[in-house]
C-alpha cells in the first residue's frame, strides 16, 4: 500500500510491540506562547509509532483535493483522508479511536472530527493558514499526533512576528489552546528530503458545509 501512494517507507518493526500511547502523559509539557495562547507538547507519546503509521496508510481511504489558485486549479500538495462522528463509519484504525477517547477525557471536549494529512516526501507542505474554526469556539483545541518522519511545525503570529519551531518526530503529541488557533497561524514547509509523515489533527465543534464556506 505504501508503495501504492509513492511512500518510500522503511518502518522500525524488528521487536517492536503493538502500538500504543501513554495514557499519562508523563513527558508532557505547557508552553506559553503569550498571555492566553500555549501548545502542550509531548514527545513520544505514541509507543511503537511506526507500526501505527502502518496501519493508518494501509486503512484509510486517502484521497487529494483542488483548491482554486488564482484562474486555475491545483493539487494540494499532500494526502488527506477524514473522519467524523456523523459519517456512520467506524474510526480506523481502533488506537486512533482510543485517542480520541483518552483526548476527550484529558481536554473535556468532544472531539468529533478527525483529519489525515500525508505528507508523502518534502515537496508535500502546507502553507500558513489558520483553520477554519467554528466562531462560538472562543478557545478551541486542535490536537496533532504526528506519525513517520520528523517535520518543522510552525508557528508565528498572525500579525507577523517571531516564528516558533517544532520538530516534530513519530508519535509526538502537540496541543494548541487558548487562543493559537485564533491568534496565531501554522505551517510545515516544504524541505529539499524527508520521509513520509502522516499528521492526524483532531477537532472539536463540527461545522455544516455552509458554514464553513463561510469562516
Amino acid at each position: 500500500m505504501a508503495e501504492h501512494l509513492g511512500l518510500s517507507w522503511q518502518p522500525t518493526l524488528f521487536g517492536a510491540s503493538e502500538p500504543d500511547i501513554d495514557r499519562h502523559f508523563t513527558r508532557l509539557e505547557r508552553i506559553e506562547l503569550d498571555d492566553e495562547s500555549w501548545v502542550d507538547h509531548a514527545p513520544g507519546w505514541v509507543l511503537s509509532p511506526d507500526g501505527l503509521f502502518q496501519e493508518v496508510v494501509e486503512q484509510r481511504e486517502w484521497g487529494q483535493r483542488s483548491r482554486h489558485m488564482y484562474d486555475r486549479k491545483v493539487l494540494e500538495p499532500r494526502l488527506t483522508s477524514h473522519w467524523s462522528n456523523e459519517s456512520n463509519q467506524p474510526l480506523v484504525p481502533a488506537l486512533i479511536e482510543t485517542m480520541r477517547g483518552v483526548l476527550s477525557e484529558r481536554y473535556g471536549v468532544d472531539f468529533d472530527s478527525v483529519g489525515f494529512n500525508l505528507y508523502r516526501d518534502g515537496k508535500d507542505s502546507v502553507a500558513w493558514h489558520g483553520d477554519h474554526i467554528h466562531q462560538e469556539i472562543e478557545r478551541p483545541l486542535v490536537v496533532l499526533v504526528s506519525l513517520g518522519q520528523a517535520r518543522r511545525f510552525l508557528l508565528r503570529p498572525r500579525g507577523g512576528g517571531r516564528s516558533r519551531v517544532f520538530s516534530l518526530g513519530g508519535g509526538d503529541l502537540l496541543v494548541t489552546g487558548g487562543l493559537t488557533q485564533r491568534t496565531w497561524e501554522h505551517s510545515v514547509p516544504k524541505v529539499a528530503k524527508a520521509g513520509p509523515r502522516i499528521s492526524v489533527a483532531f477537532r472539536h465543534g463540527l461545522m455544516t458545509a455552509s458554514e464553513a464556506d463561510k469562516t
